[in-house]
């Protein structure tokens, strides 16, 4: 992986980002194909293993093509991580949106039950998320990404903790994130009863909320 990376700083830190995103419907099949034959060599092989040139011949495009969307192998993991990372925004949105409700502790069981889902029944998003932990780089890019989910987290908060300062807010969101998503991946881990896992997690945030 010797080839040069697009970098995009911000606030001191090195982020990883495709060298370009597809404008065309042509373009895009291409983008996605190789996305997802990436997340399948990265469960195949794990990412130590995984390599570019494997990628573009599972996905059967030349090695160029796959250069002028994506720099490095680091780069494809952390797009994965946006991935996903926008999918559950995506669920967090449609849980917004019927806040502030008195059940609100039942639509909190609800959401948690389908992420649990999501995490279950693809199992790259685990192997995706140890990725981006390898390098400083990837590192700041996931961080990047989380900090946009935890202000989803937060605006959602809002209505339900009137009374607490903002940059308070702002922790509590960062902390349900990371509590969440350190038990989802726990959750799916080998010999681990995934449905406990899933019950212990509500029970942590709704303590958590209720305090």
């Amino acid at each position: 992986e010797t080839t040069r990376v697009r970098w995009v700083t911000t606030e001191a830190a090195e982020i990883l980002e495709p060298r370009r995103r597809p404008t065309q419907e042509r373009s895009q099949l291409k983008f996605d194909r190789l996305l997802r034959v990436s997340r399948e060599l990265l469960l195949d092989v794990g990412f130590e293993s995984f390599t570019c040139e494997e990628v573009a011949h599972r996905a059967e495009v030349p090695i160029g093509t796959l250069y002028q969307f994506f720099a490095n192998k680091y780069v494809i993991v952390c797009e994965l991580n946006r991935v996903d990372t926008l999918e559950v925004r995506d669920e967090l949105a449609g849980f917004a949106a019927q806040i502030p409700s008195l059940d609100w502790p039942k639509l909190l069981n609800r959401l948690v039950d389908h992420l649990a889902r999501l995490w279950r029944d693809d199992q790259s998003r685990r192997a995706v998320w140890h990725a981006v932990q390898s390098t400083p780089a990837t590192r700041a890019t996931a961080a990047l990404t989380e900090r946009e989910l935890a202000a989803d987290i937060a605006n959602v908060l809002a209505p339900l903790t009137p009374g607490t300062p903002r940059d308070r807010r702002r922790i509590i969101a960062e902390v349900i994130l990371h509590v969440s998503y350190s038990m989802l991946n726990f959750s799916v881990r080998d010999g681990q009863e995934h449905r406990e896992a899933v019950i212990e997690l509500k029970r942590l945030l709704s303590g958590y909320l209720l305090q």
